[in-house]
């Protein structure tokens, strides 16, 4: 199957659960962890998996978007399926939805969960693909947990506009009265009182410093599965190997080529950044090139007035390679409302040819990530 950039969206579940109804419904011989938020479910679906595998169970994952190679997105015990598995049932899914009109994510979503249940999975992690309440995974039938990252607005065209409507859609994945932990860092106090009012539980960040997990916001996500594993009854040595093993890529992720060093990081909305300032406070005095693009559908202004706050020594604005991108002109215009010089590119690579300072880092999107990290393998 040809895959495509998520342009259309159908909201509901409706397609969905009819392509897996037409599967036999797989999802219902899988304990599913749903996971919703705006920031972290691809961290704490990484916490989630390794926990699991840490544990002996076998365990599907599904998250997108895509890091470095579309296959990343579905893997089964923390690795990707090869290709021709999974367009094997990519294609039986395909099949499945003939007279639905259905997305590819909505094929993706069900072919993936056939997949799971017929590779002998006992657990999937599933992250949501964008909302909750009508996204195509909510199409399961029984879940297992529930979780709610940190939540901020995002997408407001079809979740809403404030926060109270977005965690509404968020919290949509409840469902079955199956059990729900909630992520405490929530840079919204809206979000906060939402959640308090359903009663749900919010993690406990003091458990993680106890598991090796310091870091101020994965800090926060890796409490999240902690508390979310416990649910689930899932044994402490495990749930210690599994914090131990997680490695998040795309995710301020660094690579050392002779005396440079390279950081890529996915974040492509405001809250997102934090992470990413609060690490490069120690790059501030080496000299840094930030390499920046945004896709058109982003709070590019919210964005910019977090980068600003990162000591750069050059700043270079590039296309995203997705039809869904700024030009490299559109996010330089708006970049020189927040400094003083900023030169264009036209690929990430190029910018990284140009970038002349000991530090360089590539953000604002994932669909940046794949050229920067094949350009950086070429150099190692």
């Amino acid at each position: 199957m040809e895959h495509k950039d998520y342009v259309t969206i159908h909201p509901g579940t409706l397609v969905t659960r009819s392509i897996l109804n037409n599967l036999g419904s797989p999802d219902c011989s899988l304990k599913i962890i749903h996971i919703a938020g705006t920031n972290g479910k691809g961290s704490t679906a990484e916490y989630f998996t390794q926990i699991l595998i840490a544990a002996g169970k076998r365990v599907g994952t599904f998250t997108s978007p895509a890091v470095y190679d579309f296959y990343d997105q579905f893997r089964i015990d923390g690795k990707p399926l090869e290709a021709e598995l999974a367009e094997k049932y990519f294609e039986r899914a395909f099949k499945a939805s003939e007279g639905l009109n259905a997305t590819d994510f909505e094929i993706q979503t069900a072919g993936i969960l056939s997949a799971f249940k017929e590779e002998g999975c006992e657990y999937a992690v599933i992250e949501c693909g964008m909302g909750g309440l009508g996204d195509a995974t909510n199409a399961i039938n029984k879940k297992a947990l529930a979780v709610i990252t940190s939540i901020s607005l995002e997408h407001t065209e079809y979740l809403g506009k404030t926060i109270e409507e977005i965690c509404a859609q968020k919290a949509g994945i409840i469902t079955g009265g199956c059990p729900v932990i909630v992520n405490s860092l929530q840079p919204h106090k809206e979000a906060v009182n939402y959640f308090k009012n359903m009663g749900c539980r919010f993690a406990d960040v003091k458990i993680a410093e106890g598991y090796g997990a310091m870091d101020s916001v994965s800090g926060y996500n890796a409490a999240t599965a902690i508390e979310g594993a416990r649910l689930l009854g899932l044994p402490d040595e495990a749930i210690r190997a599994g914090i131990k093993n997680t490695k998040l890529y795309g995710r301020v992720e660094q690579f050392k080529v002779d005396d440079r060093t390279y950081i890529l990081d996915g974040a492509h909305n405001p809250a997102a950044f934090e992470p990413l300032k609060s690490r490069l406070q120690s790059f501030s005095g080496d000299g840094l090139t930030i390499i920046f693009g945004c896709l058109k559908d982003k709070d590019l202004d919210g964005i910019l007035s977090e980068l600003s706050e990162i000591r750069a020594e050059e700043i270079i604005a590039v296309p995203c390679p997705s039809p869904r991108s700024r030009t490299a002109e559109e996010v330089q215009k708006e970049c020189l409302k927040h400094f003083k010089e900023v030169i264009t590119a036209q690929s990430v690579s190029k910018a990284l040819d140009a970038a002349n300072t000991k530090t360089a880092v590539v953000c604002g999107s994932f669909t940046l990530l794949k050229e920067a990290k094949q350009w950086i393998e070429k150099k190692q």
